[in-house]
Parts: C-alpha cells; structure tokens; sequence
C-alpha cells in the first residue's frame, strides 16, 4: 500500500476527493478546484483511471426513496474457514441482492454484512432463507439499524 501512495501527490488526492463528491463536476470545475488548469488535470484524471486509483463511476441513490428503509448488520460465524469454505461463502453471498456489502472480518466473528430490505418481515425472511442457507453458516447476529447518521454519498 505504501509504494503504491508515493504515485499519488496531494493534487491527485484533490481530484479523487472531488470526484468522490460528484462525478458529474465539468473537468473545468474539477480544475478549478484543485488548482490546475483543464489539460493537465484531465491527464491526472487518465493517469488515476488506468493505475486502478479510480476505478469506475456511479450513481449514488436514496435507497430510502426506494423503500428500502430497513438496514441491518449482520454478524456471521462460519462452522470452516478453510479456503474453499470461505470461498464457497464469498461466492454465495455475492449473489444475494439484499447484501449491499459484505466483509471479512478477523475477530470474534468472520463475517459483517450490511443487508438493506424493505421492512423487518422482509429482512426476516432474507435471514432465514437466504442468509442462514449460505455455505458454512454456524451463527448469525442481527444488529437493526435505529437512525442513519452518516452514509457516505447521501
């Protein structure tokens, strides 16, 4: 991680912030903002696309507006952590839409998941049927999300 920070400079930190904020900003504005004018800012831009720094652009959406409203944590303990075990769950668990991201953990537990449904009673069922199913489950833990204070992008 380290050798691959000493590419980047503040300016480039700059514009991946900016970007961060809205990736929609006009390359004009964007330099503008960091202090470069618009070729010279439109080729850091290339530079970060093609290292990987930046890798893609998207739409950041109210899921509330949706009627997604329900957020849960989810605390999984896996009965084998084997490779092919934790493979098995990575690959099954990415393919449940409700789980909006999903981490390994090292601690007490193996995985956190953030699930985000329309309701309890939806989020009842994705835990039974399709949470408690995956490959490897030995436990789960629910933690029910009161208020959300702060989700980066909304």
């Amino acid at each position: 991680m380290r050798q691959s920070m000493d590419k980047v400079d503040r300016i480039d930190l700059k514009i991946i912030d900016e970007l961060q904020r809205n990736a929609r900003i006009t390359v004009t504005e964007l330099a503008s903002r960091v202090g470069l004018s618009k070729t010279p800012c439109q080729l850091r831009i290339k530079r970060l696309e093609e290292q990987g720094y930046i890798t893609g652009y998207t739409a950041l959406v109210d899921q509330s507006k949706l009627g997604l409203d329900h957020i849960a944590f989810v605390q999984v303990t896996l009965n084998n952590t084997s490779s092919k075990a934790l493979a098995a769950f990575n690959e099954a668990a990415s393919k449940i839409a409700e789980v909006e991201q999903c981490h390994m953990i090292a601690g007490g537990f193996d995985y956190l998941l953030k699930v985000r449904t329309r309701d309890m009673a939806s989020y009842r069922s994705v835990l039974g049927e399709k949470l408690s199913t995956l490959p490897h489950v030995l436990q789960t833990t629910t933690f029910v999300v009161m208020e959300n204070v702060k989700e980066r992008g909304l």
